[in-house]
Order: C-alpha cells, then structure tokens, then sequence
C-alpha cells in the first residue's frame, strides 16, 4: 500500500466537529484510526481526543482538527471522511476507495 493522497475531510464532517465544540471549554480533535477486527478484518474507530500525537497528520479548516496516526495512514489513502444526518441516525463516516468489500454497518472493511 503506497500513500498516494492523504485523506480528506468533507466541509460537513468539519461543521459538525466545530458544532461539537461550539460551547466547549477545551477544543475537541477527531481521531480517525484503522484497527484491525470488525467482521469484515479492519474497522475504523472514531472518537474525540483533546491532544494530537507526534507523528500524526492533522487536517485543519477554521480552527476544527481531524487527527490520523501514522499506522492508519496508509490505509485511509485518497479516503474522505465525511458525516451523513439519515432516518437511522448521524454519525461520522469513511468513504475509503481502497476497501474491496465492507459490512452492512459500514464501520469495517477488507482490503
């Protein structure tokens, strides 16, 4: 796996974390990572962090952090991570164009 692009992030996933932070005393940064596990091999995990690690690539618009380590980098190539508002909820999101298949739930995949 080459890192051919480093992952983008929609315009709506940054407007939802700057909503995130509206109000708070202490900026929130999303950590976007890739784990192995999940039924399909991978998932990704997504959570709040309040601090960025050395080595990771932090993508930045208007003051709104989105962190990724430099293990997942690798497989979040070209990927945009991106936040959908749908019937069964809204949540964070990974378009990634290097997974060949995913689950139902879409939070785990196999290259």
């Amino acid at each position: 796996m080459d890192l051919a692009l480093p992952p983008k992030v929609s315009d709506r996933a940054f407007a939802r974390l700057a909503e995130i932070n509206d109000g708070a005393t202490e900026a929130q940064f999303l950590r976007v990572a890739v784990e192995g596990g999940g039924c399909s091999g991978f998932q990704y995990e997504i959570k709040l962090e309040d601090t960025a690690a050395e080595d990771d690539l932090v993508l930045e618009k208007d003051g709104q952090k989105v962190l990724v380590d430099s293990v997942s980098l690798p497989f979040l190539s070209n990927a945009v991570i991106d936040f959908t508002q749908e019937l069964i909820g809204a949540r964070f999101v990974i378009e990634n164009p290097n997974a060949t298949s995913s689950c139902g739930c879409g939070t785990s995949f196999s290259m």
